[in-house]
């Protein structure tokens, strides 16, 4: 099982937690949400739960609870920058489908 990120994600999440001044990482997870059943979740970490997937990279932890790993196994998380948008991209092997709007997905 593993998660992966781009040199751009990996780049913004340090610069967000040097913002932050505190934590050790990130947790990435999903939640029951919107028109195609799921969505996922991205919040500051300062500790890891007894049911984390912890994957390390050079600065920080990417953390992964037990129950979102089913949905997110191969997923690579990037940064991107485009015309007047940036944000968060998730390339997921696992997917099926997504809703029009991009906001859920179902696997």
């Amino acid at each position: 099982m593993a998660i992966t990120m781009t040199q751009a994600a990996e780049d913004h999440v340090l610069k967000s937690l040097s913002t932050r001044n505190k934590g050790i990482g990130i947790r990435l997870g999903v939640r029951t949400t919107g028109c195609s059943g799921l969505s996922y979740v991205l919040e500051f970490v300062d500790a890891a739960a007894l049911d984390d997937q912890v994957f390390e990279f050079k600065e920080f932890k990417l953390l992964v609870d037990s129950k979102s790993m089913i949905y997110l196994d191969g997923t690579e998380l990037d940064y991107v920058k485009a015309d007047f948008t940036e944000g968060f991209e998730f390339r997921n092997p696992n997917v099926q489908d997504e809703c029009g709007c991009g906001e859920s997905f179902h696997v």
